[in-house]
């Protein structure tokens, strides 16, 4: 049974949209209709705007000793509920319950790191030029916030946005994926369970490019923040112009895996094949372009074939399950693209390749080998269960290849060679370099792309700057 009554949140009142608008909420496990999603009309949309304008004026006013407070009983209270709250999620969303309970274990720890952070919000003294002036520099949260999210990590993708914003003093109103909007509400839930005031956070769905223009298109919020598709985050900050929004755009990516000669391959499979078909590849940093030396390519290639082979596919909701579905049918049809454009370019499919079963969007782990480089799965993020395979000879040219595609979120190497890691780090485009390990996403450590990956960061205090506004205040004779 589906845990969580879905409803919109609107100055602190849990209520069904005024129009009485719906859409189904589906289960990808099984294609079962959970739930309805409630659709804020305009005049929904309206009040929570105001209602953020109005929260933002109480929430500024708040001590950050308070604020703290506030968000540390959230997290208690997610604690509490950690095994609903996982629930729902795996039934909206697909991934396995055991990997659902670790992404909001990570959502609790990213609100209790932003509750503390916000108190430390320092600004500084400059000293003067002129004899008897007094120059300051102070941090101010930067207004009402807004935040768009996608449908690939609920949990995760929420709380950076609402917590970033508590932390710093902003409101928020959040427009969460319709594709699973209960494990939002269930967050949403806590925040105000915990005494957060009315209109601090609202929460509302709808027809997602009517909605984000009629937020976007209203000089209340002054910050965006996107988590999505690289379409989608450029369409955000052209409308976002119009009012001057201060934006962060966490959008998509195409990580490369460069594998050494001298890497520990054992390691490194143990290591990317797992990460590589967590949430079924649904995930914008996911390993997605493994360029592995000459000497260990083929190796490597039957060390992963064989990992791929042994996944334990199936409903998140059972045990020991590995992997779950695609989130939905139209994601089958995309990966049976890549696979077939890569099969005409020459590649070979050494596992996978195809739909498992006839219920539910599941698909089979997929590995390709010999992946030429002008093939669409390695110029395309594929955000599936989909790993290509191609080798490389030289340093130089590998770097090369890496860095070839607009994508600068994710990377990740393996080397035994302290200097070669030093030497890569430096030369890779992108924002986030894991060596000899893939977790490169903390609470309090920098989260974001370069390029077309987006601009910004959440997480660290990066994160909370992000929703904050310098001012500089210089007086004399007081």
């Amino acid at each position: 049974m589906y845990p969580e009554k879905l409803e919109l949140l609107i100055n602190g009142q849990w209520r069904q949209g005024s129009e009485g608008k719906t859409e189904p909420l589906i289960n990808p496990a099984t294609e079962e209709v959970l739930a309805e999603v409630p659709h804020a009309s305009t005049a929904d949309i309206d009040e929570a705007l105001q209602a953020s304008a109005d929260g933002y004026k109480v929430w500024r006013a708040t001590s950050p000793l308070k604020r703290q407070a506030i968000m540390e009983q959230a997290a208690r209270l997610m604690e509490e509920r950690i095994d609903d709250i996982a629930k729902t999620l795996t039934l909206e969303m697909g991934k396995p319950f055991g990997e659902a309970k670790v992404e909001i274990g990570f959502v609790i720890d990213v609100a209790r790191w932003y509750g503390e952070e916000g108190k430390r919000a320092y600004g500084r003294i400059v000293p003067a030029r002129i004899p008897g002036v007094r120059q300051m520099v102070v941090k101010e949260p930067v207004g009402p916030a807004c935040a768009f999210v996608a449908w690939n990590f609920p949990g995760t993708n929420v709380i950076r946005k609402v917590a970033g914003a508590l932390g710093a003093g902003c409101s928020m109103i959040i427009k969460p994926s319709e594709e699973t909007p209960g494990t939002a509400v269930a967050i949403a839930r806590c925040f105000q369970d915990a005494g957060l005031p009315p209109g601090v956070l609202n929460v509302v769905f709808g027809v997602p490019d009517d909605v984000s223009r009629q937020v976007l298109g209203s000089w209340i919020p002054r910050k965006v923040s996107f988590t999505g598709s690289i379409p989608v985050g450029k369409h955000l900050t052209k409308l976002s112009a119009e009012t001057l929004k201060r934006c962060t755009m966490e959008l998509g990516g195409h990580a490369p895996v460069i594998v050494f000669d001298d890497a520990d391959v054992e390691k490194a499979l143990n290591t990317v094949a797992g990460f590589k078909f967590r949430n079924a590849g649904q995930v914008c940093i996911s390993p997605t372009r493994f360029y592995v030396q000459d000497k260990t390519y083929k190796s490597f290639v039957e060390g992963f074939t064989e990992r791929a082979k042994a996944v334990k596919v199936g409903n998140g909701m059972e045990d020991g399950i590995e992997m779950g579905p695609l989130i939905a049918d139209r994601r089958l049809d995309v990966m049976d693209r890549f696979v077939t454009d890569a099969k005409d370019h020459g590649a070979n499919i050494t596992t996978g390749g195809e739909r498992i079963g006839n219920q539910g969007y599941f698909y089979a782990p997929t590995v390709m080998s010999d992946v030429p480089d002008d093939a669409m799965i390695m110029t395309e993020e594929p955000f599936g269960p989909l790993a290509p395979i191609t080798p490389f000879n030289s340093f130089d040219e590998v770097v090369e290849r890496a860095n070839s595609l607009p994508f600068g979120l994710a990377s990740y190497v393996f080397t035994s060679d302290g200097g070669k890691a030093a030497k890569i780090e430096d030369a890779l485009e992108v924002g986030l370099v894991g060596v000899n390990h893939p977790f490169v996403a903390m609470p309090e450590t920098p989260f974001g792309g370069v390029n077309e990956s987006g601009y910004g960061s959440e997480g660290g205090i990066e994160g909370l700057d992000a929703f904050m506004r310098t001012k500089f205040i210089t007086e004399v004779g007081v």
